[in-house]
């Protein structure tokens, strides 16, 4: 086991954390008060490669492996979950799908643009009645031959009103069940394309998250992913990377909360010395450090397992499952730390607080992980 990070991992890393210092932060609590989506912010993530970290050079991307993505990932999400996580649905859901399934025509034409930042993307599964239970798709593909007529909504869309390109799961054969699934690439402007209200939201308030509505839409038939019946895997396949993507955007957030609850611990003052003096709170931030670090590891073999070729299905199921649960725990007792401070605005964890309970439940509930867990322990 070498857990040595790469001088090329370590070069990412602090890259990240410095622009999370320095372009992230400031204005993070104003954007996130008035749910400000970071158009600036994101333009400078597509210039400095952090919206195609994973994208072959080929297609304009930066050819890096999963552990730099988790790096950067971490950092990012420490001050800004709400970029963070349009860094995760670019990276983990729409370039990789495509570069991994779409065929060279698509690749050429989307992922250039998706890479650099000039354009972004939305992965659109989830439904009023398809949430944790994918296979029950009410949007519909007609097949008309030469196109497909999309109808129907989608929920909870991430980058739903600033995405150029969608990537739509939707059912073309009821009777085929999963198998009937298919898997669309939509531009914005397509006619009968309509984006609805933005959700207003507990946290990751930055984050641009909006129903689509499908109304007739007329799709090319080359704009579909795969072979007929594919959506469904396609779905699956590209949801297991990307649970590592907000694995590690939870362990960011957990990162960051304990980070703060440190460094003011170390000036705050209670009955005659520093509070990280106090068992009490001391013992707290063992607790928290402890619970980050073994995060930390299992986000680590799922980025590695995902790098060596191997199976990742439980790895990053497990790595989401544990981090969104200790940046859970986590957030609750930084905030306890600052005491009557953590519960204002301006110390940050109270917004980290409110952002970790999302990795709990996007790309699979905690509940949706450990059937995920279970299925793989109890097969043969």
């Amino acid at each position: 086991m070498d857990f040595k990070l790469t001088e090329e991992h370590l070069m990412i890393r602090d890259a990240a954390r410095d622009f999370a210092k320095t372009e992230l932060l400031p204005g993070v609590i104003e954007r996130d008060e008035k749910q400000e989506f970071p158009t600036q912010q994101v333009k400078k993530m597509g210039e400095l490669g952090f919206l195609g970290m994973m994208v072959s050079p080929e297609y304009g991307g930066g050819g890096m492996d999963t552990i730099s993505y988790i790096l950067a990932m971490e950092e990012i999400s420490k001050i800004d979950a709400s970029c963070s996580v349009i860094v995760s649905v670019n990276n983990s859901l729409v370039c990789w799908g495509l570069e991994t399934y779409g065929n060279e025509e698509q690749k050429k034409k989307y992922l250039p643009k998706l890479a650099s930042g000039e354009s972004i993307g939305a992965f659109c599964l989830s439904e009023p009645e398809a949430g944790s239970d994918a296979t029950s798709q009410r949007t519909t593909a007609i097949d008309k031959g030469d196109h497909y007529i999309l109808n129907g909504t989608k929920n909870w869309i991430t980058n739903g009103n600033s995405a150029d390109y969608y990537l739509v799961i939707a059912q073309t054969d009821r009777e085929k069940k999963h198998k009937g699934i298919n898997a669309f690439i939509l531009e914005k402007g397509m006619e009968g394309f309509e984006v609805g209200p933005k959700e207003q939201k507990l946290g990751i308030r930055g984050s641009d998250t909006h129903t689509l509505n499908f109304n007739d839409v007329k799709v090319p038939k080359e704009n579909r992913i795969g072979e007929d019946g594919f959506g469904f895997k396609f779905a699956m396949k590209t949801l297991s990377g990307g649970r590592i993507g907000i694995a590690a955007q939870a362990l960011g957030i957990a990162s960051g909360a304990y980070e703060l609850a440190r460094d003011y611990s170390k000036i705050r003052k209670a009955f005659g010395t520093e509070i990280c003096n106090h068992q009490a709170i001391a013992f707290k931030l063992a607790d928290m450090y402890t619970e980050i670090t073994a995060a930390r590891h299992l986000v680590m073999k799922a980025a590695w397992d995902k790098d060596q070729g191997n199976n990742y299905d439980m790895s990053g199921a497990m790595a989401k499952l544990y981090a969104s649960k200790v940046a859970m725990d986590t957030t609750v007792e930084a905030v306890q730390v600052h005491g009557g401070n953590g519960y204002v605005k301006e110390y940050h964890v109270e917004r980290l607080m409110r952002d970790a309970k999302i990795t709990q439940i996007y790309e699979g509930t905690s509940e949706i992980q450990k059937i995920v867990i279970s299925r793989g322990l109890l097969k043969d």
